[in-house]
């Protein structure tokens, strides 16, 4: 059976990251690779990765954030000014 979890974007972090209210314990038992899903708005991303993930720039990734919520990314770039997002937007994580 499938998993879900549904939160908001909270707050958009120093480097334009979009911060949500999901808090990374909620997440232990789900995948960290491409069977993880990510929703926000029109945009979607496979896998979780920590702070130090090494992905190219531009990559728009969920990821492990310092303060132990799930924040959305563009690796390099504002994923605030770059997916248009706005605070209060729904995110769904899924996976199988």
């Amino acid at each position: 059976m499938a998993q879900q979890i549904e939160g908001k974007v909270v707050s958009v972090g120093v480097e334009g990251n979009l911060v949500t209210d999901i808090a990374i314990d909620r997440l232990e038992t789900a995948p960290r690779d491409e069977r993880l899903t990510i929703f926000c708005d029109e945009h979607e991303t496979n896998g979780l990765h920590d702070t130090d993930h090494g992905q190219p720039a531009m990559t728009y990734i969920g990821m492990i954030g310092n303060g132990g919520f799930l924040q959305l990314s563009i690796v390099g770039e504002s994923a605030h000014a770059m997916l248009g997002v706005s605070i209060g937007e729904k995110v769904i994580v899924k996976w199988p």
